[in-house]
This record gives structure tokens, C-alpha cells and sequence, in this order.
């Protein structure tokens, strides 16, 4: 009687659970505490996109670089949790590889930038006119000097004679010297401006090492963020001075604001903008920089790109300050992520970007579903011919053995994936096992002679022995899938392993326990099996 209270307790248990992680998919306007346990579909099955990325650790030492991955990860995972995407697979591959799994996502752009940003946030001086153009002119001789290592620009310079066969340069090439770099460049308002056809290639200059080597030394020149409502426009390029009097270890938050629509700065009236807060050190330093530099301009660089370069108008203390730039409310949004994030320790670099449209997963449901529901059928059909009564017993515990896989997988918060419902397919097709050598055992001990009630209980003790070797065996498998295998590998592992402790237990405890709960009576003579 105890052993018979501890096997109904168990039974009890294993039908709650099931039903408590079963309920949010079924039943609608669940206190959401409830409806938080619902079970996640993985990037093939809800569409999304896949990044592979690889971080460069080739400038960090050998101790620092050991951690280096780990604590991208870390920012990667918290940009993507502001960002908004729900269930995100973010993994670590070999000793430099990341690979980033977003289910749902729908602005992949943004995504893809977001999380490949460095976030090298630094504020420097901007260089009087004079000295820029000094600058551009040095640019222009060292450039000369080397033309060979400058194909783009050789081209540009054979086929337009250096500067006087651009038309819609020539004038104010004329006026900024009649250097190739400078061909590129005519004088605007407030900085240098360079032509919308021309910005590819500027930037490809500035990515470019030998370039860099062009720039005298104490300068960078950059180009200002495009406008995100014209985005097919010019771009202004700035001379900086490399000297940084701040970065991003110094600011301690930033936040996305609204200008009033009556505010008489028209770079915040009725446009969002990034309101940001210095630590107490960086504090000291703003306020220093800003009181030596009355009436000089300060940029606002990111990754190379100048946000914003406000002039100082006076010294300015408490350490706050805004970023207004030509950005969307998303964008502004973009941005204090990433500064509220940090920079990552070590720059990454894309290997490979796979979008999954919804359609494709929607189809990978069907296709899925359908192919379970058919080897469900079979499976019920056969046990039913075959085993007779005993038969639906098994079919009718098998129905709570999907549940039970499915309930785990929610419980502890894994993904089901396409090849997650391969291993729930195969299951199905294992789960009979245990109850076919159970059953085959049983019927021998009948045709022995032996009483329903006794060749049940000689057919289980001589058949779960049998039992607990065969699904051990794949119990390692499946473990040993788990621990070398990623990603898809180890969601079909992680449904494999929960599939076989269920059609364990269902097997060994829950039919046994129907077959002489409401089957075997101490008056039955037979037993249809």
C-alpha cells in the first residue's frame, strides 16, 4: 500500500506540472505570472536572424584576451535585452566566436548594428578653420607623395586631371587647393562638406590604414552622422584633434529625451536627443575642458563619427551634457543603449548574417506538426492492434508523454527548434519501447500459467532491467550530443533526453500503475494484451 501512495503521489505530480507549464498555450488571460511560462520557439521556427560573429583580440594580451569574449557577450546580451527582442540565443564558439540567435525580430538593421557597434564613445576638440585646411593641404602632399598606395585615387586623378575636370568641384576645389584629397572637399557653412557621390569613397579613405598615415600626426579627420531623414545627402567632414579629454568610461548614464516644440534650439525643438551624465571624475574633467575652451567647438565621436560638435558657450559644471545629431527617435534610442552598455573589450567582425522570414518558420511548424501528428497515428494505430487493451493504456500515457516534454522544455526555459521536434518525433517512436518489452515479457509469464496480477509483476521485475539499459545508453548519447554539439544539435539532444526520462516513467510507473489500479482485479483470469 505505501509503495502503491508513493507511485500515485508521483503520477499526481507528473500530471500537474504538465498541466501548470501546458496551461499558457491553451488558455488566454492568465495572470501573468502564469503566462510568462510559455514555451519559446527557436530562430527556425519563428523567423528571425542569425549573426556569427568573431572577436579581434589580436591587440589585447593574452590574459585579457582569455576574457575578452566572455565580456562582449555580457554587452551584447544587455543591448539586445533594451533593445527589446524576447528570448535571445546568444552562445559562445570555440575561443572567438559568438554566434546570436534573434527569434521575432523584425528591424534587422538595426539589430545587425546594434550589436556590432563598438561604442567608442570620445569627446575632442574640433580644429579652428586655419588649421584645418593646414591639415588637408598636408593630407593632399603626403597623398601626392604616395600616390601608388591610393588606387581610388589615382584613378580620380588620371581621369579627372587632379581636380579641374570635376564640374561641379572645380570652384570650390579652387578655393580649398587643387590636392586630390581636396578635390573631394568644398567649404561649407561651418565645416567641409563632401559631395553624396563622393562620401563612399571618403569613407573607404578613412577606414583606410594608409590614409591614416597621411593625416599629420595630433589630428583625425571624420565625417559627421548622414542625416537620417535625407540620408542620400552630403556629409560635412571634420579636422579633430586626437587628443581625447573624455570617453565613455567617464559618462555614468545616458538617456533618450524630447525637446519642447517651443524651444528656441533648434537642434532639440520638437527632436529627441541623448541626455547624458558624467561620473564624478569625468564631471571634473567637462568641466575643465569646457572652461578652457570657451568659444571652441567640441565633438561628440562615435566609432569614428561625429554625433554632434556643439560650440562651448561657457564653462559648463555638473557634468551633464546633450548629444543632438540628425537622428530618428530609434536612433536616439540606439544610441543610449550603447553608451549605457559600454564599449566592447575587443572590436567583432561579422563572418556570416542568416535572416529567417516568418513564412519559412510558419512552414517549418506545419511541415513539423504534420509529421508528428503521422508517426502519432501510426504508433497508436499499431499498439492498438497489437496489444489490445494494454495497447490503449500505453497510447492514452503517451499523450501525457508529449505534454511532459513539452512542459519541460517551457519549465526551464528552453527553445523548441525544428530539430527540438525531430527529437520530440523520434520520442514518440521510442516512447512504446519500454511498454513493448514490458508487455512481451508479460505475455510469456501468461503463457506460462501465472495469474494477470502475477505475470505483470514477473514482467516488470525481469523486463526493467532490460528497460534501464536501453535508455541509459541513450540517455549518453544524447548527453554526449548536448556537450560538443551547438545550437540546433543541442536542442534535438536537450527533447531526446527529456523524452526518454518521461517514456521511462510512464512506462514503469504510470501504466503499471493503470494496469492494476483499473485492469487487474484479485478475481481477473485474463488480460487483454
Amino acid at each position: 500500500m505505501k509503495k502503491f501512495s508513493w507511485r500515485g503521489l508521483s503520477i499526481v505530480i507528473f500530471i500537474c506540472v504538465t498541466a501548470f507549464y501546458l496551461a499558457p498555450l491553451a488558455i488566454p488571460n492568465l495572470p501573468e505570472w502564469w503566462a510568462k511560462n510559455k514555451l519559446k520557439l527557436g530562430l527556425d521556427l519563428r523567423g528571425g536572424m542569425q549573426i556569427l560573429l568573431e572577436v579581434d583580440t589580436s591587440e589585447l594580451s593574452v590574459a585579457d584576451a582569455r576574457g575578452a569574449v566572455d565580456q562582449n557577450i555580457k554587452i551584447i546580451r544587455e543591448r539586445i535585452d533594451q533593445f527589446g527582442v524576447a528570448e535571445p540565443s546568444i552562445q559562445k564558439l570555440g575561443d572567438k566566436r559568438i554566434m546570436v540567435q534573434l527569434p521575432g525580430v523584425s528591424n534587422f538593421e538595426a539589430a545587425e548594428k546594434l550589436i556590432k557597434q563598438t561604442a567608442m564613445l570620445e569627446f575632442k576638440l574640433v580644429t579652428p578653420p586655419e588649421d584645418s585646411k593646414r591639415v588637408l593641404d598636408q593630407i593632399d602632399l603626403n597623398i601626392t607623395n604616395n600616390l601608388s598606395f591610393f588606387p581610388a585615387l589615382a584613378e580620380l586623378d588620371k581621369k579627372d586631371k587632379v581636380i579641374l575636370g570635376r564640374d561641379s568641384l572645380k570652384a570650390d576645389s579652387v578655393a580649398t587647393g587643387t590636392g586630390i584629397f581636396s578635390s573631394l572637399v568644398r567649404p561649407g557653412e561651418v565645416d567641409f562638406e563632401i559631395q553624396y557621390s563622393d562620401v563612399r569613397l571618403v569613407q573607404e579613405l578613412l577606414a583606410d590604414s594608409m590614409f591614416l598615415q597621411a593625416v599629420p600626426m595630433g589630428y583625425q579627420v571624420a565625417l559627421e552622422k548622414a542625416d537620417a531623414e535625407t540620408a542620400r545627402s552630403d556629409r560635412n567632414l571634420l579636422v579633430l584633434s586626437t587628443a581625447v579629454e573624455l570617453s565613455g568610461s567617464d559618462l555614468a548614464k545616458a538617456k533618450v529625451e524630447y525637446g519642447s516644440a517651443t524651444s528656441t534650439d533648434p537642434r532639440i525643438a520638437n527632436k529627441p536627443y541623448v541626455s547624458i551624465e558624467m561620473k564624478r571624475e569625468g564631471a571634473r574633467k567637462f568641466e575643465r575642458v569646457t572652461a578652457d575652451n570657451v568659444g571652441k567647438r567640441l565633438a561628440i565621436v562615435l566609432d569614428g563619427v561625429v554625433y554632434s560638435a556643439p560650440n562651448i558657450q561657457e564653462r559648463i559644471a555638473g557634468g551633464r551634457a546633450q548629444i543632438t545629431g540628425k537622428f530618428t527617435s530609434t536612433e536616439a534610442n540606439e544610441l543610449s543603449i550603447v553608451l549605457n552598455t559600454g564599449n566592447l573589450v575587443a572590436p567583432i567582425k561579422p563572418i556570416s548574417t542568416s535572416i529567417i522570414g516568418a513564412t519559412l518558420g510558419s512552414d517549418s511548424i506545419q511541415s513539423g506538426s504534420m509529421a508528428g501528428v503521422i508517426g502519432l497515428v501510426a504508433v497508436v494505430v499499431f499498439m492498438l492492434f497489437y496489444y489490445k487493451l494494454a495497447g490503449f493504456i500505453a497510447d492514452f500515457v503517451l499523450v501525457f508523454n508529449i505534454g511532459f516534454i513539452l512542459a519541460i522544455l517551457t519549465a526551464f526555459g528552453a527553445t523548441l527548434t525544428l530539430p527540438g521536434i525531430a527529437g520530440i518525433i523520434l520520442t514518440i517512436g521510442m516512447a512504446v519501447d519500454a511498454n513493448v518489452l514490458i508487455y512481451e515479457r508479460i505475455r510469456e509469464e501468461l503463457d506460462s500459467g501465472k495469474t494477470p496480477r502475477s505475470a505483470v509483476d514477473a514482467g516488470y521485475k525481469r523486463a526493467v532491467v532490460t528497460v534501464w539499459d536501453a535508455n541509459l545508453t541513450t540517455l549518453i548519447a544524447a548527453a554526449v550530443l548536448y556537450y560538443f554539439g551547438s545550437g540546433p544539435i543541442r536542442g534535438f539532444a536537450v527533447t531526446l533526453a527529456i523524452g526518454i526520462v518521461g517514456s521511462m516513467f510512464c512506462a514503469i510507473v504510470f501504466v503499471r500503475s493503470i494496469l492494476e489500479t483499473f485492469v487487474i482485479t484479485a478475481t481477473s483470469k485474463k488480460l487483454s494484451i
